[in-house]
Protein backbone atom coordinates (compact mmCIF):
# COMPACT_ATOMS: atom_id res chain seq x y z
CA UNK A 1 0.00 0.00 0.00
CA UNK A 2 2.84 2.45 0.80
CA UNK A 3 4.48 1.29 -1.92
CA UNK A 4 1.77 2.57 -4.18
CA UNK A 5 1.44 5.98 -2.67
CA UNK A 6 4.86 6.41 -3.15
CA UNK A 7 4.55 5.69 -6.99
CA UNK A 8 2.33 8.24 -7.60
CA UNK A 9 4.05 10.59 -5.53
CA UNK A 10 6.92 9.91 -7.71
CA UNK A 11 5.03 10.20 -10.73
CA UNK A 12 4.07 13.51 -9.98
CA UNK A 13 6.97 14.74 -8.71
CA UNK A 14 9.07 13.46 -11.65
CA UNK A 15 6.17 15.42 -14.32
CA UNK A 16 7.25 18.62 -11.74
CA UNK A 17 10.76 18.41 -11.88
CA UNK A 18 11.38 17.70 -15.68
CA UNK A 19 9.65 21.00 -16.05
CA UNK A 20 11.84 23.00 -14.05
CA UNK A 21 14.97 21.19 -15.12
CA UNK A 22 18.19 23.01 -15.23
CA UNK A 23 21.10 21.22 -16.25
CA UNK A 24 24.41 22.71 -14.33
CA UNK A 25 27.68 23.77 -16.41
CA UNK A 26 29.87 23.81 -13.95
CA UNK A 27 32.70 21.64 -13.14
CA UNK A 28 32.39 18.53 -10.91
CA UNK A 29 34.21 18.96 -7.70
CA UNK A 30 31.79 16.62 -5.04
CA UNK A 31 30.28 13.22 -6.47
CA UNK A 32 27.21 11.26 -4.21
CA UNK A 33 26.18 7.97 -5.58
CA UNK A 34 22.99 5.90 -4.79
CA UNK A 35 23.33 2.55 -5.77
CA UNK A 36 21.92 -0.95 -4.10
CA UNK A 37 23.32 -2.64 -1.57
CA UNK A 38 22.98 -6.56 -3.21
CA UNK A 39 25.11 -6.09 -6.11
CA UNK A 40 28.13 -3.40 -5.04
CA UNK A 41 30.80 -3.35 -2.21
CA UNK A 42 30.41 0.49 -1.38
CA UNK A 43 34.41 0.43 -0.61
CA UNK A 44 35.25 -0.91 -4.04
CA UNK A 45 33.47 1.77 -5.99
CA UNK A 46 34.50 4.69 -3.74
CA UNK A 47 38.30 3.48 -4.91
CA UNK A 48 37.41 3.09 -8.36
CA UNK A 49 35.55 5.99 -8.54
CA UNK A 50 38.26 7.92 -6.88
CA UNK A 51 40.51 6.84 -9.43
CA UNK A 52 39.11 7.00 -12.62
CA UNK A 53 37.42 10.56 -12.26
CA UNK A 54 40.73 11.88 -10.05
CA UNK A 55 38.99 12.72 -7.33
CA UNK A 56 38.08 12.79 -3.74
CA UNK A 57 35.92 12.56 -0.86
CA UNK A 58 32.63 10.84 -2.48
CA UNK A 59 29.96 10.06 -0.99
CA UNK A 60 27.96 6.88 -1.22
CA UNK A 61 24.05 5.80 0.43
CA UNK A 62 23.35 2.42 -0.59
CA UNK A 63 19.44 0.87 -0.51
CA UNK A 64 19.10 -2.48 0.96
CA UNK A 65 15.92 -4.36 1.98
CA UNK A 66 14.77 -3.54 5.17
CA UNK A 67 15.11 -6.34 7.89
CA UNK A 68 14.66 -6.02 11.54
CA UNK A 69 17.79 -7.97 12.26
CA UNK A 70 20.76 -5.65 10.53
CA UNK A 71 21.77 -2.66 12.30
CA UNK A 72 20.50 0.75 11.29
CA UNK A 73 23.64 2.45 9.20
CA UNK A 74 24.11 5.87 8.26
CA UNK A 75 25.25 4.80 4.85
CA UNK A 76 22.43 2.85 4.03
CA UNK A 77 18.72 3.05 3.59
CA UNK A 78 15.84 1.42 3.21
CA UNK A 79 12.08 1.69 2.40
CA UNK A 80 11.45 2.12 5.74
CA UNK A 81 12.96 5.60 5.63
CA UNK A 82 10.54 6.96 3.17
CA UNK A 83 7.51 8.53 4.64
CA UNK A 84 4.20 7.68 2.64
CA UNK A 85 4.01 10.73 0.67
CA UNK A 86 7.87 9.61 -0.66
CA UNK A 87 9.58 12.23 1.41
CA UNK A 88 12.33 11.12 3.33
CA UNK A 89 12.42 10.55 7.35
CA UNK A 90 15.63 9.31 8.08
CA UNK A 91 17.60 12.48 9.45
CA UNK A 92 21.48 11.59 7.91
CA UNK A 93 19.74 10.09 4.74
CA UNK A 94 17.48 13.43 3.94
CA UNK A 95 21.09 15.33 4.65
CA UNK A 96 22.42 13.32 2.00
CA UNK A 97 19.66 14.06 -0.69
CA UNK A 98 19.60 17.68 -0.07
CA UNK A 99 23.36 18.42 -0.44
CA UNK A 100 23.86 20.20 -3.76
CA UNK A 101 26.56 17.43 -5.07
CA UNK A 102 27.92 18.47 -8.34
CA UNK A 103 27.57 14.63 -9.77
CA UNK A 104 24.82 12.36 -8.45
CA UNK A 105 25.37 9.02 -9.84
CA UNK A 106 22.55 6.59 -9.50
CA UNK A 107 24.32 2.90 -9.82
CA UNK A 108 21.37 0.35 -9.86
CA UNK A 109 20.64 -1.35 -13.26
CA UNK A 110 16.51 -2.38 -12.41
CA UNK A 111 13.64 -0.73 -11.34
CA UNK A 112 13.12 0.20 -7.60
CA UNK A 113 10.75 2.75 -6.40
CA UNK A 114 13.10 3.87 -3.51
CA UNK A 115 15.89 4.19 -5.42
CA UNK A 116 14.51 5.95 -8.24
CA UNK A 117 12.29 8.20 -5.71
CA UNK A 118 15.87 8.98 -3.89
CA UNK A 119 17.52 9.76 -6.77
CA UNK A 120 14.67 12.35 -7.89
CA UNK A 121 14.92 14.21 -4.63
CA UNK A 122 18.51 14.54 -4.72
CA UNK A 123 19.83 18.23 -5.16
CA UNK A 124 22.58 17.01 -7.14
CA UNK A 125 23.19 19.63 -9.81
CA UNK A 126 23.97 16.90 -12.49
CA UNK A 127 22.43 13.26 -12.53
CA UNK A 128 24.59 10.27 -14.57
CA UNK A 129 23.05 6.85 -14.33
CA UNK A 130 22.68 3.84 -15.86
CA UNK A 131 20.85 3.48 -18.91
CA UNK A 132 17.38 1.59 -19.43
CA UNK A 133 16.25 2.31 -15.82
CA UNK A 134 14.00 5.34 -16.22
CA UNK A 135 15.38 7.75 -18.49
CA UNK A 136 13.71 10.55 -17.10
CA UNK A 137 15.67 10.87 -13.70
CA UNK A 138 19.35 11.55 -15.25
CA UNK A 139 20.89 14.61 -17.22
CA UNK A 140 23.22 11.53 -18.68
CA UNK A 141 22.30 7.63 -19.38
CA UNK A 142 25.09 5.38 -19.75
CA UNK A 143 24.79 1.57 -21.53
CA UNK A 144 26.66 -0.77 -20.27
CA UNK A 145 27.25 -4.16 -19.63
CA UNK A 146 25.65 -5.30 -16.06
CA UNK A 147 28.16 -4.94 -12.85
CA UNK A 148 30.89 -3.13 -14.79
CA UNK A 149 31.23 -0.53 -12.42
CA UNK A 150 35.06 0.52 -13.79
CA UNK A 151 33.24 0.54 -17.41
CA UNK A 152 30.94 2.21 -16.55
CA UNK A 153 33.15 5.15 -14.67
CA UNK A 154 35.54 5.64 -17.45
CA UNK A 155 32.03 6.12 -19.97
CA UNK A 156 31.32 8.76 -17.56
CA UNK A 157 34.55 9.51 -17.47
CA UNK A 158 34.51 10.29 -20.92
CA UNK A 159 31.29 11.91 -21.30
CA UNK A 160 32.19 14.57 -18.65
CA UNK A 161 35.30 15.71 -20.47
CA UNK A 162 32.88 16.33 -23.53
CA UNK A 163 30.72 18.19 -21.43
CA UNK A 164 33.94 20.29 -20.37
CA UNK A 165 32.52 19.30 -16.68
CA UNK A 166 36.04 17.19 -15.80
CA UNK A 167 39.56 18.66 -16.57
CA UNK A 168 41.61 16.86 -18.54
Amino acid sequence: MKKQFINKNFKKLLLLKEKNREVSSGSIKTVGVITEDANYSILKIKQELEDVLDISNVKIYSFRPYNRKQEVSYKHFTEKDFKWNGKIKQPSFKVFIEEPFDLLIGLFNSKNIYIENAVLRSDAKFKAGISNVNQQLYDLEISIPTNTNKMFFQELKKYLKILKKLKN
